[in-house]
């Protein structure tokens, strides 16, 4: 599920269906994606390349609502394609793999997304918020409510945070016009089954996502822990704001996850996304 074109993988959670998608996968540093670990120890779990490199992916979910007049919802976005060749090259990313011809070649119409959650706005999880059209950025979702923490979007719009454009403008400022941000302070339940939920510590504002149907519940954790590699207390990455927040965070999910019987779907594992 990395930056691989596959089958989408869909869970049943009783009165609404899951599907997973590609938004595309990139390579980051694996000393910056796992900060106080020593190489040693996680290369054995993410083996790097000669560039100290290790892949990721960029899963997102398509949640579908049965006899809800075909309300849909995207959560996550993936990086998108607004990138020149230096960038493409220093993260990997190919820009002809992204969610929307994704979603598209799945047969989704771009135009039937009622609502777009992202647990953040760093770009490799908001890129895909907007793409180019004959010169212009445009909303990659234009009928769509973007839901994400009040917090983040003034972080981001600050660029308040320890990485350099990572809140990239292109990827917010073309949905500023159409009112299509829904600002959230603390927990908030929208649509019929998804739950936000704060947990912060990768960023201030970082939010996770809970959809629960009536047979089953999904977590969708985002950058809490980006990978299986990451689900131990101290595997967190060096660009998190604030790792102790974000152990906490961590801890909290996965213990009502656990007692719940949970399916946990992580945002950057290539491997195995769904656990």
């Amino acid at each position: 599920m990395a930056g691989a074109k596959s089958s989408p993988r869909r869970i049943d959670l009783g009165d609404c269906l899951v599907t997973l998608f590609s938004g595309g996968g990139l390579k980051l540093d694996g000393g910056a994606m796992f900060g106080i670990i020593p190489k040693p120890l996680w290369q054995r779990r993410a083996p790097a390349d000669d560039e100290n490199r290790i892949p990721l992916a960029c899963n997102c979910l398509l949640v579908e609502w049965r006899g809800a007049g075909g309300r849909c919802a995207i959560i996550e976005t993936g990086h998108g394609a607004k990138y020149e060749a230096k960038e493409c090259a220093i993260y990997a990313i190919d820009p002809f793999n992204w969610l929307l011809p994704n979603l598209r070649e799945a047969g989704i119409d771009e135009q039937a997304i009622s609502d777009v959650v992202v647990t953040h706005l760093h770009f490799d999880h908001a890129g895909g918020l907007t793409h180019a059209v004959d010169g212009r950025t445009i909303p990659t979702f234009p009928d769509a409510h973007v839901h994400v923490q009040k917090q983040e979007f003034q972080d981001a719009r600050a660029n308040f945070g320890i990485m350099h454009a990572t809140y990239r403008e292109e990827n917010f400022a073309p949905l500023d016009a159409t009112n299509a941000w829904s600002l959230h302070v603390g927990e908030a339940a929208i649509l019929d089954n998804i739950r936000l939920v704060p947990t912060p510590g990768h960023t201030r504002g970082h939010q996770s996502v809970i959809v629960s149907g009536s047979n089953r519940t999904v977590l969708f954790a985002g950058d809490v822990m980006p990978t299986a590699a990451h689900l131990g207390a101290a595997w967190n990455m060096g660009y998190d704001l604030l790792p102790l927040d974000n152990r906490e965070s961590k801890r909290k999910l996965l213990r009502q996850a656990a007692q719940e019987r949970w399916i946990v779907v992580l945002d950057h594992e290539p491997v195995t996304p769904v656990v």
